[in-house]
């Protein structure tokens, strides 16, 4: 089929008065070619009107697609059923040609920012394998939309008191914010109402007017109108979390914080450009950072259990005992959980961030440390650790050690021991210990199958005989 300018040089040169000869040979075509577009007068080609092997089952074909849930494959089959012998290629073809299964395209559209202008900030849920475990993380991004600047971090939970957290860190990093924050329609911001009728909650509007920005949610349905944050996720997804190894959430957001860094600095394709580059102009025109950035807080009224714990969200936290059945304020912030009574820190617990329904004990507050307190010290020593140290410099020193590994839970062992230092001859039960120490051993079942070795043939320890008794009873 020759094309249209073939075909216009053709009639344009017979035009001019030259043969068919000569423009056959100058255009480099047959003269049966140029008799054929001379014939037609025509600078366009002539279409092909064919009539399709599947057009005559076109209604039948529409019927099938709606009774097979438009499953392409149950209606190739069902035709072939009913005799019609079509090629799936031949079938899938023609129905992409009529319309049927095959939503209209749409042009895409473009969004051009000025520097400081507008910035987005989106989630994303994403399987992760941290320490071995896959966990699903709610991924936090915020971009710059001129200068493509992103940060972004992981968390297990994704509510309004880590978007404060994730906002706070972002416009740190950032150095200051556009003058609006378009994101979804998510209830994480938006209190009620959709598009240009959303409205935010008001502790998040009283968030974005510290630092000098208006939350603004896109219509419903036009996913694209954020599209400057939505991109970076799938790059997330393929790039970062591939190959990479974490011990826990917080490894994994600080090595993410570096890698948001990285990213930053190389050259963008899509933009023809480098973000940090970009980011110089954009900077001047941002919205400063307000003097002070106070800590994001989540400070709640608790009333203390009779065990001696508060709740703070799925997981609980030990306070002293002089607060049981008392309401207390707790303070929980990013990393830390604290609790006040009136004006008085009272503890100050790690929050439990990548755990749930799980207890932060403190060591003062364990029942043994409640008796340490109660008695104004560490723990007395055991009776039997007085005839212990009597038995030689082996035995004291395995007690010593035994001692700081069971720490609150030594007592059964130094009286096993004990047990042992009375059954048993004491050079046999010293060289046991030298042994244990020498290789680490601390089964005292073991051990003691070791003193009987070296007892070899001894006799046991006898019990003392009780003054003015017979010995022979």
């Amino acid at each position: 089929m020759l094309d249209l300018d073939t075909r216009t040089a053709v009639l344009r040169l017979h035009a001019e008065g030259h043969g068919i000869r000569a423009l056959a040979r100058a255009v480099g075509i047959s003269r049966q070619a140029v008799r054929e577009i001379l014939k037609s007068g025509s600078k366009e080609a002539p279409r092909l009107v064919r009539e399709e092997k599947a057009e005559p089952y076109l209604a039948q074909v529409q019927e099938l697609y709606q009774e097979c849930c438009g499953n392409m494959v149950r209606v190739w089959e069902e035709l072939a059923a009913a005799g019609v012998e079509l090629s799936y290629s031949t079938l899938t073809g023609f129905c992409r040609r009529r319309g049927i299964g095959v939503a209209p395209k749409e042009r895409a559209g473009r969004y051009d920012f000025a520097p400081g202008v507008e910035m987005q900030h989106d989630t994303s849920p994403h399987q992760v394998v941290v320490d071995g475990k896959s966990l699903l993380l709610q991924c936090a991004s915020l971009v710059l939309c001129y200068s493509r600047m992103i940060y972004a971090q992981v968390y297990p939970t994704f509510n309004r008191f880590w978007c404060k957290v994730f906002l706070t860190e972002a416009l740190q990093a950032l150095g200051g914010s556009a003058g609006r924050c378009m994101l979804d329609n998510s209830s994480v911001v938006i209190a009620y109402g959709t598009g240009k009728n959303a409205v935010p909650a008001p502790e998040m509007a009283a968030f974005a007017q510290r630092f000098g920005f208006t939350f603004v949610a896109h219509e419903k349905g036009d996913a694209n109108r954020s599209g400057r944050v939505e991109r970076p996720f799938h790059y997330i997804e393929n790039n970062f979390y591939v190959g990479r190894k974490f011990a826990d959430v917080t490894d994994l957001n600080r090595q993410l914080a570096e890698w948001c860094r990285k990213t930053n600095g190389e050259f963008k394709k899509h933009i023809q450009a480098v973000p940090v580059e970009l980011y110089q102009a954009e900077r001047t025109v941002l919205q400063p950072l307000p003097i002070y950035v106070p800590e994001v807080l989540e400070v709640c009224s608790r009333m203390v259990d009779l065990e001696g714990y508060v709740h703070l969200q799925t997981n609980r936290y030990s306070v002293p005992t002089e607060l049981l059945g008392r309401r207390v304020e707790v303070h929980g912030g990013k990393d830390r959980v604290r609790v006040f009574d009136g004006h008085r820190l009272m503890v100050d617990h790690p929050r439990l961030v990548d755990k749930s329904n799980c207890r932060s004990t403190l060591p003062e507050h364990t029942r043994r440390g409640l008796w340490r307190e109660r008695k104004g010290g560490a723990l007395p020593p055991l009776p039997e650790e007085a005839a212990l140290q009597t038995a030689g410099p082996e035995v004291s020193a395995f007690l010593v050690e035994l001692k700081q590994r069971y720490q609150n839970r030594a007592a059964w062992h130094v009286k096993r021991l004990h047990r042992m230092f009375l059954d048993y001859p004491t050079p046999a039960l010293s060289k046991a210990c030298a042994e244990a120490l020498a290789y680490g051993l601390w089964d005292l079942e073991r051990i003691e199958r070791m003193v009987l070795k070296n007892v070899a043939g001894d006799f046991f320890r006898m019990s003392p005989p009780r003054e003015g008794g017979n010995d022979d009873q």
